[in-house]
């Protein structure tokens, strides 16, 4: 068992140190490489002042560098803070600001955005992962790649405990200033050995690295394969958006897992990518972050029928996932419900009423996980701590977090995930789950994806439902008119969306998440109107 998250690292480059770690295009890193790496950057940042405790965000590409900074952060005693290279300068410099880091390293073409994050911030050091310093206005780096390289690469002390911070997070707030989730060693450590325990990863495998370093699914995608002693290959971005070349590189790397948002495997499935019996050498595939339609996952099954099929739960406050269902078998039918399973090892998911008492089994309720997982809460910030991990009901000196979602245990035992807790409206008098409209919408074949929400209306009506929708390649020609009539023939009339917008690919954020919150700006920019449908 691994009591610091560089360990495993440690250990792979002892026991087969010209293994692959990280294949990056034709940039393969060794695990002895990847071990040396990042032993010269934990002694540059120790001489550049970092010491145990301190935050070292970094700003560049999803890259073999960019791991190399988080092993050389940890080791350094550091809690590393990934930056969105995709996010405006406005938002990094919030992060950055609560984040209070010591120092931010850069990498690739982000020097102007770097400009902007420091306008005016002269406490912050700056290191380098290029050979040369780029030419900036704010900045001059304090050491570039070279001066790593010329660093000694025999290993480091070990500093630091299991409990202590290994990363922040940053999610969106409510208030429009983003939330630092903190995550420990321990956090990670519990999840990553139960999942390579319980998926039987071998050494030698070959895993994704599809999501960006920002969002906490890449946290398995990375220390899973250093657990297990596999190979992480970077998925491309600019594949994002090409679901043939998309499948074609997960032929082409032979991989043996899949882990990702199911708007990807979405994607894929809609565009026609995946032939029958696809993907000779993937054993599983997994998915976490969204609900994905049943209609996509039979389309998967059914051509990819070696694979073992993997539903994981979980916030980022609960570290990568708290639960998970294994499929046993392709449903028979597009609206069979699939559930969020069962607790990992030491996690439980717990389904209370409003009195913070258990629901009756079938009975929604709130949805709160206590564990291994948890968060120790909010960077800096006790109050909204104090308000989303409360104490535990059955026992006062533990600990459980309001995940914001509602769900019911079923007669199988399993948890089943209803919807968001602000996603349970009130319409015309009668309360609806918008997400029982999108698994409706989700099992015509004339979509591509959708997204349903929600807007006050005021008066008697209390709230409007709005449908987001992309058509699929073989419909271009769907109108809301036809939609409608469809759905008129699965779901009562009053869940029938009062507006429409069609969309050629729904909005998405950072993450790869359907940006709900964007629609609903888009469609409370709409002028009132009948049924009104806007394209865009």
């Amino acid at each position: 068992m691994s009591a610091l998250l560089q360990d495993w690292v440690l250990r792979q480059a002892l026991a087969r140190p010209e293994a692959d770690a990280i294949v990056a295009g034709s940039e393969r890193t060794s695990y002895g490489a990847l071990e040396e790496a990042s032993n010269r950057l934990a002694r540059t940042l120790t001489e550049a002042g970092c010491r145990k405790g301190d935050r070292v965000c970094f700003l560049m590409p999803k890259s073999p560098a960019a791991l190399i900074v988080m092993l050389g952060v940890l080791k350094a005693g550091g809690i590393h803070v990934p930056l969105d290279p995709g996010s405006p300068a406005t938002r990094l410099r919030r992060i950055v600001a609560s984040a209070e880091p010591t120092l931010i390293i850069g990498a690739g073409p982000v020097a102007t955005l770097l400009d902007e994050v420091l306008a005016g911030e002269k406490d912050v050091a700056v290191g380098w992962m290029d050979a040369h310093a780029p030419q900036a206005e704010e900045f001059r780096p304090c050491f570039t790649r070279l001066d790593v390289e010329r660093a000694a690469g025999a290993p480091v002390a070990r500093v630091g405990a299991s409990g202590d911070a290994a990363h922040l997070l940053f999610t969106s707030g409510s208030t429009g200033v983003p939330k630092g989730v903190i995550i420990t060693h321990a956090n990670v450590i519990a999840f990553v050995e139960w999942a390579v325990r319980h998926y039987g990863v071998e050494p030698g495998e070959r895993f994704s690295g599809h999501t960006p370093l920002h969002f906490d699914l890449s946290t398995y995608d990375i220390f899973g394969t250093f657990a297990a002693g596999a190979s992480l290959h970077f998925v491309p971005p600019e594949l994002a958006l090409l679901p043939h070349k998309l499948a074609r590189f997960i032929r082409e790397s032979c991989l043996t897992q899949w882990f990702s948002v199911p708007g990807v495997l979405t994607h894929m499935a809609k565009s026609g990518a995946l032939l029958q019996d696809d993907f000779p050498s993937l054993r599983r595939v997994m998915w976490c972050g969204e609900v994905l339609p049943t209609p996509i996952l039979i389309h998967w099954m059914e051509r990819v029928p070696h694979a073992r099929f993997s539903n994981l739960y979980g916030p980022t406050e609960a570290t990568i996932a708290s639960s998970y269902y294994d499929v046993p078998a392709c449903p028979a039918a597009p609206d069979a419900a699939i559930p969020i399973g069962t607790a990992c090892d030491g996690e439980e998911l717990l389904v209370l009423d409003e009195k913070r008492e258990p629901a009756p089994d079938g009975a929604i309720g709130d949805l709160y996980i206590r564990g291994a997982g948890l968060s120790p809460g909010y960077w800096r910030d006790a109050e909204k701590t104090a308000a989303a991990f409360l104490p535990n009901p059955s026992n006062a000196e533990d600990r459980i977090y309001r995940t914001g979602d509602l769900a019911h245990r079923g007669a199988d035992g399993l948890v089943y995930f209803v919807g968001r807790a602000d996603t349970q409206i009130k319409s015309r008098g009668y309360r609806i789950e918008l997400g029982e409209i999108e698994t409706a919408l989700n099992s015509l074949n004339d979509l591509r994806e959708v997204a349903v929400v929600a807007i006050q209306a005021g008066g008697f009506e209390g709230s409007l439902i709005c449908c987001a929708y992309a058509p699929a390649a073989e419909s271009r020609d769907v109108t809301p008119v036809a939609l409608r009539k469809a759905l008129a023939r699965l779901v009562p009339t009053y869940m029938l969306p009062h507006r429409w917008m069609r969309y050629d690919s729904l909005p998405r954020n950072a993450n790869g998440k359907i940006d709900r919150p964007a629609l609903r700006e888009r469609f409370l920019e709409q002028a009132p109107a009948a049924n009104p449908t806007v394209t865009a």
